[in-house]
């Protein structure tokens, strides 16, 4: 299918002062960045921004970032999921993951993080597209919000419905092995029944769980 992408950005007040939730930016655009150094719950910043760009380039890939100036912090990304991961199995060309979402600490609980995803969703290609997430306990920052998982997963379901995501069952076991973990997911509006058949056989391997 054709990837199509329309750009859009944001002003958001924050009390550190306002500042631009954009995208999808190009990887041209987001090599003149600067990457906050607080952007590190998955890799080195350095490393973080190199996978970014990555990301920013292939065809289906998209990154939404929050920006202080020229300084990003935050972002989510959008792309087809890990091809070592279950959910690539068949690779629907219209199911997408939400590979990461990240925000400074200094910016936690101004919203920016919602905003991430209503930006993400402006774009009416969105709407073409089933979009899933898979959310993992030991990706928190239990430490550095205060908050146990129980909280933490709240705070990560208020984010996503926002904008339609919903929990979907699966026998997956990186899930499974933790009653914290979930699989969420939007139906856009433009999706067939063809597609959320071919997703119900990646949720489930053992049929009786339906």
């Amino acid at each position: 299918m054709e990837h199509k992408k329309t750009f859009y950005s944001v002003e958001k007040e924050t009390k550190h002062g306002t500042i631009i939730v954009e995208g999808p930016v190009s990887p041209e655009v987001l090599a003149t960045y600067e990457f906050h150094e607080g952007l590190k719950a998955f890799r080195p910043p350095p490393q973080q921004k190199e996978a970014l760009l990555e990301i920013a380039a292939l065809e289906e890939g998209r990154i939404i970032i929050a920006r202080n100036d020229q300084t990003i912090i935050g972002y989510v990304t959008y792309l087809y999921p890990d091809p070592l991961e279950r959910w690539a199995e068949d690779r629907i060309e219209n199911m997408i993951e939400l590979g990461a979402i990240e925000v400074i600490a200094d910016y936690r609980g101004t919203g920016v993080g919602k905003q991430l995803i209503v930006v993400s969703f402006m774009d009416e290609a969105m709407e073409d597209y089933l979009v899933i997430t898979t959310e993992y306990y030991w990706h928190w920052d239990l430490k550095g919000t205060g908050l146990n998982v129980w909280d933490y997963r709240k705070m990560m379901e208020r984010m996503m419905n926002v904008r339609g995501f919903e929990y979907y069952a699966t026998d997956d076991p990186e899930i499974t092995s933790h009653p914290a973990n979930c699989l969420m997911a939007r139906v856009g509006k433009n999706v067939n029944s063809d597609t959320l058949q071919r997703f119900d056989l990646l949720r489930f391997r053992s049929r009786f769980m339906y």
